[in-house]
């Protein structure tokens, strides 16, 4: 279905923005939207052992539109995701790994789960905090992105403090990045914890981006 849609004349700057990292068909977001979501009301959502074999068939394809279709299909399918789907999550995240798939995974479709089944939580989130995979690591930081009141603080924290020692520019950018949108919730947690951690400066500058540096007031 998406094949027929391909055009080498808009894949080319999209390989080029990625880095040339992975090939691409060349259907822009909003037309590739549109195709999956023709393709889903033909032919329905699938679901449970079905859907994830699809998941897995689209993932194994080297064409990024079919990762962000695969992630699609997941997203339509959140409020019905099993404990047992962190495992195919986990996958994902480590396969065709790059920004663009794992942010999405981890903020959206990890944070549900775990919203779902809170007891996977303190098991996943220091398997991959230890992880030898850097996308792993960014995951357990950036998990619960959407949670605002509903976010283990002293979690988050916990995480943070483990990985801010890395040069990694991932990691500290998840770092910042998570903090900013804690922020969002509770300013003067974040400030009272970046005052009292050391933190790179990218991580630093992020997470202080819209408030100040101990005041609780914004940054002009």
């Amino acid at each position: 279905m998406l094949r027929a849609h391909a055009s080498r004349e808009i894949s080319e700057p999209m390989e080029a923005y990625m880095r040339h990292l992975f090939p691409f068909l060349g259907i822009r977001t909003p037309e590739r939207n549109a195709l999956v979501k023709q393709f889903m009301k033909e032919h329905g959502v699938p679901a449970g052992e079905e859907l994830e074999a699809i998941v897995r068939e689209l993932w194994a394809l080297p064409e990024r539109e079919f990762h962000y279709s695969a992630m699609m299909l997941l997203e339509k399918r959140k409020k019905d995701a099993s404990a047992a789907q962190i495992e195919l999550l986990e996958e994902l995240i480590t396969t065709h790994s790059w920004w663009d798939t794992v942010d999405l995974l981890a903020s959206h479709l990890v944070g549900n789960v775990f919203t779902r089944y809170p007891e996977l939580v303190p098991v996943y989130a220091e398997k991959w905090i230890s992880s030898d995979n850097m996308w792993l690591r960014r995951t357990a930081i950036l998990f619960q992105l959407g949670y605002k009141q509903r976010t283990d603080t002293e979690l988050l924290f916990s995480l943070i403090r483990r990985a801010a020692h890395e040069p990694e520019f991932f990691i500290r950018k998840a770092i910042g990045w998570a903090l900013r949108e804690y922020a969002k919730t509770d300013a003067e947690a974040v400030q009272k914890f970046v005052a009292a951690t050391e933190l790179s400066p990218l991580s630093m500058r992020e997470a202080l981006k819209h408030v100040g540096p101990g005041d609780g007031q914004k940054a002009d």
